[in-house]
């Protein structure tokens, strides 16, 4: 096979590199090293970039001048900033800023500092609050202006006149202050920038000018509520709400990002961008409804004036002006926003309620803060504050003290803005009110640790947050368990009258919306702790959902749990509330358990709040795990249903209360899924003792009132039911989970709430060896319990833990887990579609345990890109066990296809290999790959598709299929076309042949192809045939028939989608069924034009009438059509 030119350059190199080692010559030993790292470094192949470096850093500090290391420093330095192992970056980094000021050599300083600067930056956007790193790359990226504006202005050498150092060291700096929000200075730095560009003449598409006019756009973008450059277009047309114009901007946007290579997430960026703008256009529709609302609202209060009905009619306009305000706030209607606050000012006015009157100037405050009228903005935080003054409402005061902290940071009044929030902290604190402390607290942490760059005052603020965050969470718990239900009141129904009474009397506040102070400052509190600049903009709803929560948090502290307005999002963005909102009621007699199965229906709140809660009642244990568990309520979402009537499952002597309009209005859960999340609720809800032995009960049956409930039709008939409905579940044994049961140990020890979907998986799994935890919603953090939970159990082998957002950090624990484990065994490692990148086979990489375990590896779907390249030919070098690899959609292109084949050999068991949906890969490259597969001795399996296949690469192919002992070809989306499929066809047929997969969807087919379908040969050898998104036509349907009549034919699965066969082909393509006994699948979805409503009735000539009688009733019901036999 042919060396292309950068290996041949590599071999040379390496070539010169043992002659000046063989000889003694050190300089020219490390030159070469130096220059063979520097080689893989630009391929991509960072690992062995790395062990050359290393050894031109060995050979240099050993013989060398110091001086000499100075490159070898730099490029060790960059190589670990691309694997984003910052610790060793910064150790190299730094050795060769302390070289180059020891040799007073300035240019090397320059480099040094930028290089610390990059680094330092990256360790800041990769975390949450690192104020040293900040600080450290603003010093570093000044310190390299400095040294490249000298060296502008006096060149040591004619070759470099550092103008482009020059200029980038204004775009560093303009990118640090602009994630430090001053916005104004990173303005005035990048116009400087350009203004060099102009000044020295640097063409117009230079990439130093690019960088500055794209800085720039979006720091006008936030300053102006415009975008100056194209790449914001559509983001200023979504603030503008001018949707159409937006989605015209994205869908060009989809349209290049399509057309470039490896820009999937880009695409999907995009994809989510389109999402957003449909969503906004819902809900302005939903507000132009409401604003025909309000106006007969309007309208009605004309004859209302003087009666008694005026204060119903005027609660009436106030609430419709808070769902308006709401909304406008979604999709950032500023102006919009502005008119309904001051229309609900107006009418709090007139309701003569200071309360409200002071929610509306908060509101009247944030549309002029958002609209960047800083000065009119406190006016009305002022106006605000002191109507909460002169009532006396302390959490009110101190939510506009933290809101005009917030506005004044904003117009760069810093020392002001910190006065403010410690203002509004003082209030707080007298108050009592540890949400607002909090609030308070992060804004004072921020303007401390970025603003003026007090590290030790941050930092005792940061452990007062941590502080209060703990006490706050331990106080809100208790405070539930105490409201909920008490055992030993024996007047606990009158209690819980009261509260209802209670609730409903307060309706009054609850519909004037008078959560408004609520509403604004956990908005405030959103804008403050997060200061990272955000480029784009995909949504802006995570304002209202930290609004819920605090309004959410009021209405816990008042009223009974089953009373609790609640929202489904809130749950998902605080499980600190969750935790508490599903303890439910606890108690041991099973008499308290029934009086608090009858909840009083009160009126539901009329403000943009509302919603309804879910209730699950568990008896109470020593350690209950069932109220963490954010999923624990048997998928139980809220049904609209107001009889609060509830399902109570009894099991032994425990009891699981469940809301019954919830429960019964879930149609797509089965009874088997039903029973096993029972299962695992029960086992969460006892004591540790009894956990211990990790046995969980399994589910015989279920009855009510003699019944056996055992389908879903059965709990149907449950709906009519008056009361509350007991059901006893009887259990036919244990049955132990080890791994489950230490899983849930681990949530505990790491106070993280079990993951319901995961528990449940692990319940059903027969093979406790057999790890699967696929579409669980697992991230980083929330896969720590069940991979520590691993490490105790030792033995695994299978993991899959595909479908979930996991990334790099899942990757390295797990390679500590599987390095520290079992050392022998097969291994299957499913890791498909999630967020991993090429570094995540870097894992694999290093741990030496796999190179002999390891059989199956799926990591598609995953963004390699050709940075995976060295590390998935090291798999297939060292991996000797490994014989299936998928590596489809992961961003990898022609380069990292010829390493694949580089690295295979005549020993390589690899039996099956997926490489579809990359692009692009050249046909030279797949050519090489198929040769290399031609020498294997077990290879059975190939996925191309998605890949474009030259004449050239069908010749290969065909080579293969008659040298290999093929049982799978994958071909879908290829372009083969006819003629190509044909040769193929044969090709794979040719002689003696296993039973054969294959797959020729969307290959441009024409009908000339089914001839073939007749054949002895592929009559007897096909098993399964996909010929979807060809046009086959109804006219070639003889030829199909034929295939699944004759008696020799083997046919498992065909699939015909969209092949164009119109209803008669359909009809003659299941009536040929009767004469087959082999077939399992038959997929003819997509085949019929149905343009208007009809009824078709087939009858075969021997007046059968059995055969097949469709129902076509509307176009839109034609769907899939998939007959099993």
């Amino acid at each position: 096979m042919p060396i292309n030119k950068e290996e041949q350059e590599i071999q040379t190199a390496k070539r010169a590199f043992v002659n000046a080692r063989g000889v003694g010559n050190h300089q020219e030993e490390a030159r070469w090293a130096n220059l063979i790292g520097d080689m893989y470094k630009n391929r991509g192949e960072y690992v062995k970039a790395l062990k050359w470096l290393r050894i031109d850093y060995e050979v240099s500090n050993k013989y060398l001048p110091e001086k000499q290391l100075l490159p070898t420093c730099q490029s060790i330095g960059e190589v670990y900033l691309r694997l984003h192992d910052f610790k060793h970056a910064l150790v190299y980094q730094k050795k060769h800023l302390d070289l180059a000021k020891d040799a007073n050599d300035l240019v090397e300083q320059q480099r040094a500092g930028t290089q610390l600067g990059r680094t330092y930056h990256e360790m800041f956007l990769k975390s949450d609050n690192d104020h040293s790193s900040i600080r450290n790359a603003k010093k570093y990226f000044k310190s390299a202006m400095k040294l490249a504006q000298t060296l502008k202005k006096n060149p040591h050498t004619n070759k470099s006149s550092f103008l482009k150092e020059y200029i980038d060291a204004h775009n560093n700096i303009g990118m640090i202050e602009m994630d430090l929000d001053n916005l104004e200075e990173a303005k005035k730095i990048l116009t400087r920038g350009l203004e060099i560009c102009d000044e020295e003449e640097v063409n117009a598409d230079n990439d130093c000018r690019s960088r500055l006019h794209h800085n720039l756009g979006n720091v006008y973008m936030e300053l102006k509520g415009e975008a100056k450059g194209y790449i914001n277009l559509g983001e200023l047309h979504y603030r503008a709400q001018k949707y159409e114009e937006a989605n015209l901007c994205y869908q060009k946007a989809l349209d290049l990002a399509k057309s470039m290579e490896d820009e999937d997430a880009l695409v999907k960026e995009i994809d989510h961008n389109i999402g957003t703008v449909k969503e906004a256009m819902k809900v302005m529709d939903e507000m132009k409804k409401e604003e025909q609302n309000l106006k007969k609202l309007t309208r009605s209060i004309v004859t209302a004036r003087g009666t008694h009905h005026e204060r119903k009619c005027l609660l009436q306009q106030n609430a419709s002006l808070d769902s308006l305000i709401e909304k406008s706030s979604i999709i950032l209607a500023w102006s919009k926003h502005h008119e309904f606050a001051k229309r609900k000012k107006r009418i709090a006015s007139e309701l003569c309620d200071k309360e409200k009157l002071g929610d509306s100037f908060l509101l009247l405050g944030e549309s002029y803060q958002k609209l960047r009228k800083f000065k009119k903005a406190i006016k009305w935080f002022m106006k605000s504050w002191e109507t909460y003054k002169s009532i006396n409402n302390l959490e009110g005061q101190a939510l506009a003290k933290i809101n005009i902290g917030d506005v004044l940071d904003c117009d760069g009044d810093w020392m002001g803005a910190l006065n403010a929030f410690e203002e509004g902290y003082r209030i707080a604190v007298n108050a009592n009110l540890p949400s607002v402390q909090l609030s308070a607290l992060e804004n004072m942490h921020y303007s401390h640790m970025i603003r003026f760059d007090n590290e030790e005052e941050a930092r005792r603020l940061q452990h007062e947050i941590e502080k209060l965050k703990s006490e706050n969470w331990e106080i809100e718990r208790k405070n539930l368990a105490a409201d909920c239900c008490s055992e030993t009141d024996t007047e606990g129904d009158d209690h819980l009258s009261d509260c209802r009474s209670n609730a409903s009397c307060s309706q009054e506040i609850n519909e004037s919306g008078s959560a408004g102070s609520k509403y604004l400052a956990a908005s405030d509190q959103q804008t403050v702790l997060s200061r990272k600049r955000i480029r784009i903009v995909l949504s802006d709803d995570e304002d209202e959902m930290h609004d819920e929560v605090d309004c959410s948090r009021e209405r816990l502290n008042r009223c009974p749990p089953e009373d609790v307005a609640t929202s489904n999002g809130l749950w998902a963005s605080n499980p600190a509330i969750s935790a508490c909102a599903f303890q439910g009621v606890s108690t041991v007699d099973s008499k308290c358990t029934t009086s608090s199965w009858n909840p009083n229906n009160n009126e539901e709140s009329t403000s943009s709040y509302k919603s309804r809660s879910l209730k699950i009642v568990t008896p109470k244990r020593q350690k209950n795990l069932a109220h963490k568990n954010n999923a624990a309520h048997l998928r139980l979402h809220n049904s609209g249903n107001e009889d609060n009537q509830c399902i109570v499952f009894r099991i032994d002597n425990d009891l699981i209360q469940v809301d019954a309009a919830s429960y019964l209005a879930f149609d797509k859960l089965s009874i088997e899924s039903m029973t096993v999340e029972l299962a695992c609720l029960y086992y969460l809800q006892l004591p540790t003792e009894k956990r211990s032995k990790g046995l969980l009960p399994i589910v015989q049956h279920m009855k009510c009132d003699g019944r056996v409930l055992d389908s879903m039709e059965a709990f149907e008939t449950l709906k009519g039911d008056q009361g509350n409905i007991l059901i006893e579940v009887s259990i036919n044994g244990w049955v132990q989970k080890r791994l489950m049961k230490l899983y849930i140990d681990c949530c505990e020890e790491l106070s993280e709430a079990p993951n319901m979907k995961l528990l449940k998986k692990l319940y059903i799994s027969e093979v406790e060896d057999e790890v699967i935890g696929s579409e669980c919603e697992l991230q980083d953090i929330s896969v720590t319990p069940l991979l520590n939970a691993l490490h105790t159990h030792k033995t695994v082998a299978v993991i899959d833990l595909s479908h979930n957002f996991l990334g790099n950090g899942t990757m390295e624990k797990l390679q500590q887990f599987l390095t520290s484990g079992q050392k022998y065994g097969d291994l299957t490692l499913d890791l498909h579609c999630n967020r991993f990148g090429p570094t995540a086979l870097f894992q694999i990489c290093e741990c030496p345990v796999l190179f002999a375990r390891l059989e199956v590896l799926n990591i598609s779907g995953n963004r390699l890109t050709d940075a995976c390249g060295s590390y998935l030919s090291t798999i297939l070098e060292s991996c000797r066990a490994l014989y299936i690899l998928n590596i489809e959609r992961c961003s990898i292109t022609t380069r990292t296809i010829q390493k694949v084949a580089d690295a295979l050999n005549e020993s390589s068991v690899l039996a099956q290999l997926s490489i579809g949906y990359n692009n692009p890969i050249s046909g030279n490259a797949i050519i090489n790959l198929l040769a290399k597969l031609a020498t294997l001795k077990s290879f059975a399996a190939l996925n191309l598709s998605g890949l474009k296949l030259t004449k050239p690469v069908v010749d290969s192919l065909c080579q293969l299929a008659k040298t290999s002992c093929l049982s799978r070809l994958m071909l879908g989306s290829t372009g083969i076309g006819t003629d190509g499929a044909l040769q193929l066809t044969a090709s794979l047929f040719e002689g003696s042949q296993e039973s054969v997969k294959l797959d020729l969807s969307y290959c441009g087919l024409m009908p000339a192809y089914t001839r073939i379908l007749s054949t002895d040969t592929l009559i007897c050898g096909i098993l399964e045939l996909n010929l979807a998104g060809n046009p086959i036509i109804q006219e070639c349907t003889n030829a199909l028939v034929s295939l699944l009549t004759n008696p020799r034919c083997c046919l498992k699965v065909l699939v015909l989608d969209k092949c164009q066969l119109g209803l008669t082909g359909i009809l003659q393509m299941i009536q040929a069924l009767g004469e087959n006994d082999y077939l399992e699948e038959l997929h003819l979805a997509d085949n019929a034009n149905l343009e208007k409503t009809y009824m078709l009735q087939y009858e075969s000539a021997k007046g059968s009438s059995d055969i097949l009688q469709p129902h076509l009733i509307e176009p839109a019901q034609q769907g899939c059509l998939c007959y099993e036999h």
